[in-house]
């Protein structure tokens, strides 16, 4: 008899942790494998609106995911006019939901693809001096990865640029202390590094241009270790300095 009932036990508590682990969503699986976009927005969204999956991490992540490959086609429908912008606030709720990370980490080459592409709309507006142009991009971009330390940098270059000196300032106050604490590169993509040092870059090049030259040394001395051998950096910091 204790057998037997340790043995319902058994199976009543392996029933219970199925029905507890979250969904997988293999039919939204499906229709991304089949390029099936526009159906996996629709039940994408639908999830999103449910109940018992609106608090799931990957509904999210599949809409994104659907209307970013719909923004690649240049002949969309016009109701997806702003799926690329659409697609970037799906993967923020992504985000918030995916609060151990561990969807993140398996799904990281997808969204490094996105941030690539804010980014290069990123620095398209840097090179152009359309500097109020990069700034809601890197809002968008906080979204995906909040208050990034290149980012920031970024920012307050672009605000600096754009006479706003306090907000520029407001923010390297805060970002200068981060970069202190900074030992290492380790954990970051290729596009953060990137970032950072695009980031300190325009700061540096700011911090020069309002006679504030030890500050403009001090930053770039803090991360010329973490891109020795990137000619580049070497290039630009020179450029800055001399």
């Amino acid at each position: 008899m204790k057998k037997l009932i340790a043995i319902v036990g058994l199976f009543i508590y392996t029933a219970s942790s199925a029905f507890a682990q979250a969904p997988e969503y293999n039919d939204l699986i499906i229709l991304y494998a089949d390029g099936n976009y526009a159906k996996l927005i629709r039940e994408a969204d639908k999830y999103t609106s449910k109940d018992a999956s609106k608090n799931d991490a990957l509904p999210y992540l599949w809409l994104s995911k659907g209307l970013f490959a719909i923004s690649q086609v240049g002949d969309r429908d016009a109701m997806y006019k702003n799926a690329f912008k659409e697609s970037i606030g799906a993967l923020g709720k992504f985000r918030k939901k995916d609060k151990q990370g561990t969807i993140y980490a398996e799904h990281s080459e997808y969204i490094e693809e996105v941030k690539k592409s804010i980014l290069e709309g990123v620095y398209n507006e840097v090179e152009s001096k359309t500097y109020r142009k990069a700034i809601p991009l890197l809002m968008s971009y906080y979204k995906i990865m909040p208050d990034d330390l290149g980012g920031k940098y970024l920012e307050a270059a672009c605000k600096f640029r754009e006479n706003d000196k306090s907000g520029a300032n407001y923010i390297w106050k805060d970002t200068d202390k981060k970069l202190l604490e900074l030992t290492s590169l380790d954990g970051m993509s290729e596009n953060d590094k990137k970032l950072l040092k695009r980031g300190v870059l325009e700061t540096a090049a700011c911090y020069k241009d309002s006679k504030q030259v030890d500050k403009a040394n001090k930053i770039l001395n803090k991360i010329a270790p973490f891109y020795e051998g990137d000619e580049e950096f070497k290039e630009r910091s020179s450029e800055i300095m001399n």
